[in-house]
């Protein structure tokens, strides 16, 4: 098991899904598991029910943070929200809204106060939140406005899914396949390429990433007959990136770079958008990847899944991404433990 020198800070999530089980369950299975010490920041009440609902016996123990570490071998460490928690496993309602987002704003003020080492975060429902007036586009960017908590400007939050076999990053987000070429400037593919190259040598200790990085188009654009956007964005801003001494691979086609022997030559991948960055690494390993994100003064890592409300209540949901997301978090803010 890890030791870090503080626990780490375990968010609610969306409390109808399966986020509470699952740390629930991990923590049933913290020893077999080689889990770190953490505390979860939830309500006390809802996890009861839960653990109740499923089957499975938890001694719980509210507390401090600072008191988590010399908790967690008997107990689940639980950091109470200021308010109850009434959800339902599997019927998301926006009235819950306000406590999930708060349980991510303590988390993140426990790193900045020094009472966590890092934040591995339950999947939350976008939609809830956005019914409830969330205007960010989703968790990830949320998190690139709490790192303002740290008294430095709003950073650029990168998402990294870290797999066994493979790592990506999806240079846009979590928009439309429409809007992609409106969010994908020149500018964007620079910062985020940069903030790869930092931290891939800062938190993973890369000593020099090798970043592949994909074309937009069906085989990279074929010289511009099947697109211009390589020919005349994405190969230009790589030349501006090697000429600062990061090693840029491509544009490459998207459909060769992902096999094995293909692997073998970089380090992570920088993808075009959402679902060219994601689809590979879950299909090679859903269970085991890690979303992280880069750019923040702070470790953040979380399941690569969702709230699966289909599964919520019925203790059939698997807590193994939740736990490599845990082990994860604590190896990038204590180096020293790797």
């Amino acid at each position: 098991m890890l030791e870090a020198a503080r626990a780490l800070a375990v968010t609610m999530g969306e409390p109808s899904g399966i986020g509470p089980e699952i740390t629930l369950m991990a923590w049933a299975e913290r020893f077999k598991r080689a889990l770190p010490p953490f505390y979860v920041i939830a309500d006390p009440d809802l996890l009861e029910a839960r653990a109740r609902q499923i089957g499975l016996k938890v001694n719980l123990q509210v507390c401090h943070p600072s008191e988590a570490r010399g908790i967690f071998d008997d107990a689940l460490p639980v950091v109470p929200l200021p308010q109850a928690v009434n959800a339902q496993a599997g019927a998301p309602t926006p009235e819950t809204a306000e406590m999930v987002l708060a349980s991510i704003r303590t988390a993140v003020e426990h790193v900045r106060d020094g009472l966590a080492c890092a934040v591995a975060t339950n999947p939350i429902a976008k939609e809830t939140l956005y019914q409830a007036g969330f205007k960010h586009a989703g968790h990830t960017e949320y998190l690139g406005e709490l790192s303002g908590l740290f008294g430095e400007e709003p950073a650029q939050p990168v998402m990294l899914l870290a797999g066994p076999d493979l790592m990506t990053v999806p240079v846009t987000l979590h928009i439309p396949l429409h809007k992609i070429w409106e969010e994908l400037t020149p500018e964007l593919l620079m910062s985020t390429a940069r903030i790869v190259d930092a931290d891939l040598k800062k938190r993973f200790r890369v000593e020099r990433p090798r970043i592949a990085v994909a074309g937009l188009n069906p085989h990279a654009g074929e010289n511009g007959t099947m697109g211009r956007e390589e020919v005349e964005m994405i190969g230009p801003t790589l030349d501006r990136l090697r000429a600062e001494g990061l090693d840029v691979r491509g544009p490459l086609p998207g459909d060769t770079l992902f096999h094995e022997a293909a692997r073998e030559t970089y380090d992570v991948v920088l993808a075009m958008y959402h679902d060219q960055a994601l689809i590979p690494v879950k299909t090679l390993a859903f269970d085991d990847t890690v979303n992280v994100t880069l750019g923040l003064p702070f470790v953040r890592t979380s399941p690569d899944h969702g709230t699966a409300f289909s599964l919520a209540g019925k203790g059939t949901a698997s807590p193994d991404s939740l736990s490599a997301a845990m082990r994860l978090a604590v190896a990038l803010s204590e180096p020293e433990l790797v």
